[in-house]
């Protein structure tokens, strides 16, 4: 970490600083040019607080030579993380097919869905049990009956499932039946619930928030891992913009700046970015050429029937068709549904 202070930051001011670098157990090189001084700092950086460090008279900025996610940086890791559920990998090489329903609605149709994206290729099968829903009047989710449909179906096509956590309430009961932990949007920040799932013996998707940076979802991601769980996959599934022309603003840049600076897997969730079952299949396409570990599809058999997201949802038929094409790219870049 180097600081830089102000040119009349004074000798008291500079003494009462490097103190308190001192007190961290940490090391301050305090360096004197013709118009400016700066400290340099040696030790663990994410012992210190920059917010803090910039509240100290004198002190013009903070820099921070390494990233304050030191537990999901590619520096702390250089090898790409290879995140197993059950038998499907993700990361190294190892690409996840995550396809299934927004909401997990009635046995029959969660059968119907599963048996469709398995024959097709997916991997995993998600479903949701839970729904954090922006109206409070919309489908809720079925909840821990919906679990128990989601593992019975899993179990009978032999495929992990996923399903998202909204609430730390839930936690326990809901990694009795699901393989693998989602965190939404929302929730990307809800450090409370981070901590709880990073106590778990479940992987993790962890969804980047609406408005949060690439380094908010690491940071996010480094609570987690702070925590003991660093079976971690993050998603990108689209970031507010200005254009309705989408539902979101797909960052597929994002994903290609990710594969930069953490081992984490990456895979990307374009039914949520565009919104729009028609764009869906490209930007998948995209996801994985950027460097994508994975794709996220919500698939549905009768989209204008469905209890929530029924407009972003690709039919059977049209998402098996998107997959033979994403296992075209894949084979491009040397990788593999597995």
């Amino acid at each position: 970490m180097i600081i830089i202070l102000k040119s009349d930051t004074t000798e008291e001011q500079i003494g009462a600083l490097t103190d308190h670098i001192a007190s961290l157990e940490m090391q301050a090189h305090v360096s004197r040019g013709t118009f400016r001084t700066i400290i340099g700092v040696i030790g663990d950086e994410a012992s210190i607080d920059s917010d803090q460090i910039k509240s100290f008279t004198g002190v013009s900025d903070v820099v921070r030579v390494l990233p304050p996610y030191k537990l999901a940086s590619l520096e702390a890791h250089p090898q790409p993380s290879v995140v197993e559920v059950g038998k499907t990998k993700i990361g190294g090489g190892h690409l996840a097919m995550v396809a299934g329903p927004c909401s997990i609605e009635s046995e029959e149709r969660m059968d119907s869905i599963a048996a469709a994206v398995k024959a097709s290729g997916a991997n995993i099968l998600r479903g949701g049990a839970y729904k954090p829903r922006t109206s409070p009047y919309s489908f809720q989710g079925m909840g821990v009956e919906g679990l128990k449909i989601l593992r019975a179906v899993g179990d009978k096509y032999d495929i992990p499932v996923v399903t998202e956590i909204t609430d730390a309430r839930n936690l326990d009961v809901i990694c009795e039946y699901a393989d693998m932990l989602q965190v939404g949007a929302r929730n990307m920040q809800n450090f409370v619930l981070l901590t709880e799932v990073g106590k778990a013996n479940k992987p993790v998707i962890l969804k980047r928030g609406m408005s949060a940076t690439v380094q908010d979802l690491l940071m996010s991601a480094e609570y987690i891992l702070a925590h003991g769980n660093q079976n971690v996959v993050l998603c990108e599934r689209g970031i507010k913009g200005f254009d309705s022309v989408t539902r979101n603003l797909y960052d597929v840049a994002a994903v290609a700046a990710l594969k930069t600076l953490t081992h984490l897997p990456v895979i990307v969730d374009p039914s949520h970015a565009t919104g729009r079952p028609d764009l869906i299949p490209a930007c998948a396409y995209a996801g994985v050429a950027a460097g994508a570990d994975g794709v996220h599809i919500e698939v549905h058999d009768c989209p204008e029937k469905a209890l929530s997201d029924g407009p972003q949802a690709l039919l059977p038929e049209q998402f098996d068709e998107t997959f033979k094409q994403l296992v075209k790219v894949a084979d491009v870049f040397g990788k593999t549904f597995g």
